[in-house]
């Protein structure tokens, strides 16, 4: 899209909900959510939207997703355990760790650019 709003291009193109967009600090990918697989699920596509990828492929509801500032992982909350926790995984979905265990629900993860 031109900065003016003009030459806007689908990069998705579907008719699910794809929506919370993250470009990575590297300008390569983006992350987002969309529920085509009949639940949340967070998806890293390249950056003229090629390649679009479940990273997290679980039948619980993963939401919330942000980069991290070295564009190596991915935080975001997650219903998989029973209530709403924060979770990191790696880029390409791998090394999924469970951060908060606390019985409240855990969302909206930032990470520190320290």
């Amino acid at each position: 899209m031109d900065s003016d709003g003009s030459n806007q291009i689908n990069l998705s193109n579907n008719n699910y909900s794809d929506d919370a967009p993250e470009w990575s600090n590297n300008g390569e990918f983006i992350i987002f959510r969309s529920n085509r697989d009949g639940n949340t699920e967070i998806y890293i596509m390249g950056a003229a939207g090629g390649n679009q990828r479940n990273l997290t492929n679980n039948p619980a509801s993963d939401d919330f997703p942000t980069i991290s500032p070295d564009d190596n992982y991915i935080a975001f909350a997650s219903d998989r355990n029973g209530n709403r926790d924060i979770y990191t995984m790696r880029i390409d979905g791998s090394y999924l760790q469970q951060l908060t265990f606390h019985p409240s629900e855990d969302t909206e993860p930032l990470w520190s650019w320290r």
